[in-house]
């Protein structure tokens, strides 16, 4: 035996691919065509499918263009300056309702409880049956000895500052 591997004929017989047949192709029917009888002439369409103007539509385009260009432009609209809302005696009160609205209220009372929680003295002889902060805050609200005013802003910046006394 020797050390050199001995030569090893392999017969290999080549498979010849079976041929897949194609694919059908389905082809659309085919439509006929109609011609428009040559009484019904359409105008010729531009490249977007419209249709050419006549005469008459052109000349009232450009007289509506030369109205459109002549328009004065405002390039800046004028400054509004803010007004404050004058509020004399009860029932003056021009921006919004009569009385405080609930946000209004909850941003007093989380305001003043949180005044009274870091040590701010209360404005009324305090009740034996408040416990918390809010309580005595909702107290004070009640009886209107919190000195505060409400701005009431429109979008256009005007404006009204009411004493809180003035709601009802």
């Amino acid at each position: 035996m020797s050390d050199e591997p001995e030569e090893v004929s392999v017969d290999t017989e080549e498979v010849q691919a079976e041929e897949e047949p194609a694919p059908e192709v389905i082809l659309p029917p085919e439509t006929e065509t109609v011609e428009a009888a040559p009484e019904e002439e359409e105008k010729p369409a531009t490249k977007r499918g419209k249709k050419d103007l006549s005469p008459e539509e052109l000349a009232e385009q450009e007289r509506l263009q030369k109205i459109i260009a002549a328009r004065e432009i405002i390039e800046v609209d004028p400054v509004h300056t803010p007004v404050e809302y004058q509020t004399e005696g009860k029932g003056k009160i021009m921006i919004g309702p009569p009385t405080l609205t609930r946000f209004e209220k909850a941003r007093i009372l989380g305001a003043r409880a949180l005044q009274l929680s870091l040590g701010a003295p209360p404005f009324i002889q305090v009740p034996k049956e408040v416990a918390t902060s809010l309580d005595l805050a909702y107290t004070e609200l009640q009886k209107r000895v919190i000195p505060i005013t409400i701005r009431r802003v429109l979008p256009n910046g005007d404006f009204q500052n009411i004493p809180i006394d003035l709601f009802d």
